[in-house]
């Protein structure tokens, strides 16, 4: 499945104009045969916007899923966006996964809140494992810093998924985790993983892209650089399960042996 990374901090506090670059990316995204499009972090509203994350801040079905939802069956690829979600009081920093069709097929909330920033104006979320069936893939759903934490990703190498959605906001002076932790998450949970960054100064965030989907080997199969950026590669299914066929280390795990780390 082609996947687009759509390294980018759009417009910081204008949903309007973010769902434009949104558009503007799907078409050329679509052009290029990607079946899947994943931003950023927060790409709908921006990150370092502080209290207006409030004020901009929709339930999972509001109007900017709407949007979202249109611009996915206009250029007929499926969509996971990064958006502050409103939940009655509570805000959620969340990822929504939106089908070419306009189904609203996943919605994950971060579970693991980095910095003073996140704890004052998000509540974490309590699921860690977030799925949906995309084109025969199963696809997981997560952000940012949760993926630095190795019990996410192996319940989602244990619940079955083959690709990882993180979108992400990675700043300086922590570039290893995209250069490093990511691909070996990859590899030893034997899944592909697209981490989607931001770009740029941005309030005190400096963020610095290199956005990348790795592959079960390691690998980086499309690496960006620290510019506003679209890349594209294959999540390829079958590579995915000759990888976990001679790959061990899921079969050779002794779970009886890991209770003290909960």
């Amino acid at each position: 499945m082609r996947t687009a990374l759509l390294q980018s901090s759009g417009r910081p506090g204008s949903t309007a104009e973010n769902l434009k670059v949104l558009d503007e990316a799907a078409g050329r995204a679509a052009a290029a045969g990607a079946a899947l499009l994943v931003t950023s972090e927060l790409f709908l509203t921006g990150y370092a916007i502080g209290d207006d994350i409030g004020a901009l801040a929709e339930p999972a079905d509001g109007d900017a899923a709407d949007a979202v939802a249109e611009i996915t069956g206009r250029h007929g690829l499926a969509i996971a966006y990064g958006y502050p979600e409103r939940a009655g009081e509570r805000v959620h920093n969340s990822v929504q996964l939106i089908s070419a069709d306009g189904t609203r097929l996943a919605n994950y909330r971060k579970t693991h809140l980095f910095g003073c920033f996140e704890r004052d104006h998000f509540t974490p979320g309590e699921q860690p494992v977030v799925q949906a069936e995309l084109n025969g893939v199963t696809v997981g759903l997560m952000i940012c810093y949760d993926v630095e934490f190795p019990e996410n990703v192996r319940a989602h190498a244990l619940a079955g998924t083959d690709l990882l959605l993180v979108p992400t906001a990675q700043m300086h002076p922590f570039q290893f985790v995209a250069e490093s932790v990511v691909p070996v998450r990859a590899f030893e949970n034997q899944m592909y993983v697209a981490y989607v960054n931001r770009v740029g100064n941005e309030g005190e965030f400096e963020f610095v892209g290199l956005s990348v989907l790795a592959g079960p080997d390691g690998i980086a199969r499309a690496r960006a650089g620290h510019a506003e950026e679209l890349v594209l590669a294959d999540a390829d299914p079958a590579f995915l399960a000759a990888s976990r066929e001679t790959n061990p280390y899921l079969r050779d795990r002794r779970p009886g042996l890991y209770g003290a780390l909960a």
